[in-house]
């Protein structure tokens, strides 16, 4: 039997340090089974991390397969960095949305920046070039001194390095609850641009092959970063900040150039960056997805520090490191590149025909591990599932609305709401316009990015309202993708396909476990409904601590395609004379709106409902009237209803006001939540038009140009304000909220 050698604590010790390491009783006896002997402390740590919750998917894998991933545009579904899309004329559109909560929670400002590093490493991994960035962020309410700093590092991390790396952040949302108190969700997603042909996967096929490590030294930062993300979150978090990585985005930078220089020469077999779990994962998922086995030589990588061991090279997390496969005998064409960027390129190992992951240091076997059983035969978990207890009492309470004194007060308070406020102060720290091909910036239902030398743009947006997940984890599900989708039909883009980032807290608790169940449900059900398959994503799990579990939040980030340039639509009124619709029936829905939040500080009762077929006809229709050029302005009703859709409307700095005469239930008409509607203004000329292409719209107003906000219900004026005075309110809300003592 093969011999291997511990680094670390005797053998006799292990059983003391696995479960330590993130590895169950059960889980450490079938390691023990698969190398018919007992791992030494770097296999362990090895399997520990490969068997995480965040490299293996080991409890939400069953829950995964019932997304729908496959479409007739869709070039790579889940399996690889990053899904491509084709959207026509030999080019593909390359996304995917991943989370960095925990070591955002430690160390904000490296946890948010690496986050971005590593999204941007799984897109140009595929041979794509970034092209912007995206992001979903969930704090605690902004009150105390903590909550404000890590929101405003994070933000400040995501800057940094975004800005520093020469790829435009162009938007995102931002929400706060109670729930995320000790559980901040920082979730980055990166889209890329290539052509068919470049497109690269991670594999180590071509027995004798050489194996190049490319990019930074490893340090021993971020060590067992996995396995960190897979528990629950400590209450003395201090210890957890060595599983924190620090990045450098002008290495980065550099990565991408080399990277995607690299990939129009034929010598390259297979190339995928070092993420979680490090030089480990990527080099035995390589060989796994290839039917064949690795071999390295730990003394032949670059290291940071003097004296690392096996373990620790085998787990560092440092970033700005990619992995390739290179055909024998032309490796110097490959190292040549990334040395033309000041960047090291080393052999360390080769493709081998026995599929085994084999480790050497210092002339001594450090692992000697069957490839497969740290990735295709991980273990997977069936978990058991719990109604949440509070889901039937919410379910039997009757729908009631809120009493409102002063419809004009509520909306002023509404639009201070942290989540409802505006963003400016984050998204200013971003460079938006960075490569110059930013059309729509920050602050509107989706970013638009041009394709340069087309006439195709893209649309990306993300969403999630948690509230409503929390409430009827199913509808809420469907509310996601729909309220996604709507908002790449609003800025004139048809979607097609979606990333998703599912935030939850801990699968072990049967009524977690049933929250994860019944969102995949619901969000597959709105896939199939709305033709956006899911072509990959993240999941994050154990976002809780001391007991307490976030709201469950599955992010979504959708892609949309322009056709034309010319279909591209602003969400804000445009001119004075315009006529306002609404599309869309409006009922009473509260259930976990904001407007509950502010009367009652709580959410309880049903989410709003949702017809999935009535969803798919409204963006439909109103897709085709906005490639018609019919629409002026298009925004989503979402949080806040229709008042606050109002009143962002007529925030674009050009003066405008708007006159809206509404009908029945004051507080129903401008502050339900209710799903399917959109807010549409059109040219007089076209209202004829407009109107027999859109079976549910129904005229409500017209954009004046005397900067007054005025709704009258049944002929009375119920609210009447300065457009100009409420977008001070609105803009002023978080930066105001920031400045004030805890």
């Amino acid at each position: 039997m093969l011999q291997t050698h511990d680094i670390g604590p005797e053998t006799v010790e292990m059983d003391k340090l696995y479960s330590d390491m993130g590895l169950s009783d059960q889980e450490y006896d079938s390691v023990k089974n698969i190398l018919k002997r007992r791992p030494n402390f770097t296999e362990t740590g090895i399997f520990s991390v490969m068997w995480s919750e965040h490299c293996s998917y080991k409890t939400s894998k069953p829950l995964l397969k019932r997304f729908p991933t496959k479409g007739p545009h869709v070039l790579q579904g889940p399996g690889e960095g990053a899904g491509v899309v084709d959207i026509g004329d030999n080019q593909a559109v390359v996304f995917k949305i991943e989370s960095h909560n925990h070591p955002s929670a430690v160390e904000p400002y490296q946890g948010a920046a690496t986050g971005v590093g590593g999204i941007i490493r799984d897109v140009f991994s595929m041979g794509a070039r970034p092209i912007a960035l995206m992001n979903s962020l969930r704090f605690g309410d902004l009150t105390t001194d903590r909550m404000k700093y890590l929101f405003s590092e994070v933000v400040h991390g995501i800057a940094g390095y975004g800005n520093c790396v020469g790829v435009p952040t162009v938007g995102g949302e931002v929400q706060f609850d109670d729930s995320y108190e000790d559980n901040p969700l920082v979730n980055a997603m990166c889209i890329g641009l290539l052509k068919h042909d470049e497109l690269q996967k991670g594999i180590a096929s071509g027995i004798g092959n050489t194996v190049i490590y490319a990019g930074a030294p490893t340090g021993r930062d971020g060590i067992h970063g996995a396995t960190f993300a897979s528990d629950d979150l400590a209450e003395d978090s201090d210890k957890d900040r060595p599983a924190v990585q620090v990045g450098d985005p002008f290495m980065e930078k550099l990565l991408i150039e080399a990277s995607l220089e690299v990939i129009h020469s034929d010598a390259l077999v297979g190339m995928q960056d070092m993420g979680a779990a490090g030089l480990t994962s990527s080099a035995s998922e390589m060989a796994s997805k290839a039917g064949t086995g690795m071999e390295m030589n730990l003394d032949l990588v670059p290291q940071r520090e003097p004296g690392m061991n096996a373990y620790e090279l085998m787990l560092s997390e440092s970033q700005e490191r990619m992995l390739l496969v290179v055909k024998q005998g032309r490796e110097q064409e490959i190292i040549d590149v990334f040395e033309k960027y000041g960047l090291q390129a080393v052999a360390v190992g080769e493709v081998i025909e026995e599929k085994v992951f084999r480790i050497k240091q210092h002339g001594e076997v450090a692992a000697d591990i069957p490839v497969d059983a740290l990735a295709e035969e991980a273990p997977v978990y069936h978990m058991p599932s719990e109604q949440a207890t509070y889901f039937n009492e919410f379910q039997q309470l009757p729908e009631t609305v809120p009493h409102v004194a002063d419809h004009g007060e509520m909306l002023i308070k509404l639009l201070q709401q942290p989540t409802i406020a505006s963003k400016e102060w984050v998204y200013d720290q971003y460079d938006s316009m960075v490569q110059t091909n930013t059309v729509v910036t920050p602050g509107s239902d989706a970013a638009v990015v041009r394709i340069r030398g087309t006439e195709k743009a893209l649309a990306i947006s993300t969403d999630a309202n948690s509230r409503y997940i929390y409430l009827d984890p199913e509808t809420g599900g469907k509310i996601a993708v729909a309220e996604a989708a709507r908002n790449i039909v609003c800025s004139g883009a048809r979607p097609l396909a979606l990333t998703d980032g599912l935030n939850f807290g801990n699968p072990t608790n049967p009524e977690v476990f049933w929250q994860m169940e019944q969102s995949v449900e619901g969000m597959s059900a709105a896939c199939r409904a709305l033709a956006t398959p899911v072509i990959g994503g993240n999941v994050s799990l154990y976002n809780q601590s001391r007991g307490k579990s976030i709201f469950p939040t599955p992010i979504v980030g959708m892609v949309g395609l322009h056709e034309s340039l010319e279909h591209i639509t602003p969400s804000h009124f445009q001119s004075a004379g315009d006529i306002i619709y609404v599309i869309g029936e409006t009922e009473a829905a509260f259930g976990g709106s904001e407007l509950q939040n502010v009367i009652e500080g709580e959410y309880t009762g049903k989410a709003p409902a949702i017809d999935l077929e009535t969803e798919a006809r409204r963006q439909q229709q109103l897709l085709a009237a906005i490639q018609s050029g019919l629409v002026q302005s298009a925004h989503d009703l979402a949080e806040g209803g229709l008042a606050v859709a109002l009143a962002e409307s007529v925030f674009n700095g050009k003066g405008l006001g708007l006159t809206a005469e509404l009908a029945g239930d004051a507080t129903v008409s401008l502050f339900s939540e209710s799903q399917s509607r959109f807010l549409v203004s059109v040219k007089l000329e076209d209202q004829q038009r407009f109107e027999e292409q859109i079976e549910d719209a129904r005229k409500i107003g017209t954009v004046t140009d005397d900067h007054l906000y005025t709704i009258n219900i049944d002929g009375s004026t119920v609210i009447q304000e300065d457009a100009v005075k409420l977008e001070e309110l609105w803009k002023g809300a978080i930066p105001c909220l920031l400045k004030s003592k805890a």
